[in-house]
């Protein structure tokens, strides 16, 4: 196939253009920003799991304190009956045996459920410490994140511009190709990446493989306007003052 060289030539910047939009694509996907975000919101979840899972502990704990406060009220309302009746007298003295020995239980009782109130009372100020503490930290990697949110936002923001800008160079470049050109090119680049590159100092541009002497002697010898393709990787070869032949 016969080429006008300046049309050849013409395709290493195709070629350039291609590599950068690849370089754009490498690059949305591993942005440095965008890993920050994740990790940051990766934190963000397991600090308000955290905070809900005190929270959770923190209801249970009120559960309990309703309960144990319900049942001091109850005990002490058994011993103000009973101690009105013994205040009364008008009770038997069996009754009033019974009721002594009912007040010395209901006494102990209270004196337990009040122990027992109190240190579910310490658990939960210990964990309401515990939730504030889990709230601040939740809203520093809160504002953490929007800050964060915004470096990913405008970083995407550049490397769309880049792409809008390679996108529309291709765009024109491309349609300045002859199809049977612009096919071979494609179909080559759609194989290894590379679809023509610079033959310079006996390399290929697209694999890097040096060519040996009686190769670089057969491109030589051929027409300028012949297209060529790199006994290696078979891109198509474009020669140019730099090439040294």
């Amino acid at each position: 196939m016969n080429v006008d060289p300046r049309v050849q030539a013409s395709l290493l910047e195709l070629a350039a253009v291609d590599t950068e939009l690849t370089q754009i694509a490498h690059r949305r996907r591993s942005l440095p920003e965008q890993v920050e975000f994740e990790k940051l919101e990766a934190e963000r979840i397991a600090r308000k799991d955290s905070a809900v899972t005190v929270q959770i502990a923190m209801d249970d704990l009120d559960r309990d304190i309703k309960k144990l406060e319900g049942e001091v009220d109850a005990v002490r309302q058994r011993e103000d009956r009973d101690r009105k009746l013994l205040d009364s007298g008008t009770v038997a003295a069996k009754q009033m045996s019974e009721l002594q020995h009912e007040l010395s239980s209901l006494e102990r009782r209270q004196g337990i459920l009040e122990e027992e109130l109190l240190e579910v009372m310490e658990r939960r100020e210990a964990s309401e410490t515990d939730y504030n503490h889990a709230g601040a930290q939740l809203t520093q990697i809160e504002d953490e994140l929007v800050d964060a949110g915004r470096r990913r936002d405008d970083a995407v923001a550049d490397v769309d511009a880049a792409e809008q800008r390679a996108t529309a160079r291709r765009t024109e470049l491309a349609a300045s190709f002859p199809e049977d050109l612009l096919g071979i090119y494609e179909k080559q680049r759609g194989l290894t990446g590379r679809g023509a590159a610079l033959l310079q100092a006996r390399r290929c541009g697209a694999c890097r493989i040096e060519l040996d002497r009686g190769e670089i002697s057969r491109i030589a010898a051929k027409p300028a306007d012949e297209l060529l393709r790199c006994s290696e990787c078979n891109a198509i070869l474009v020669r140019t003052k730099d090439s040294g032949l």
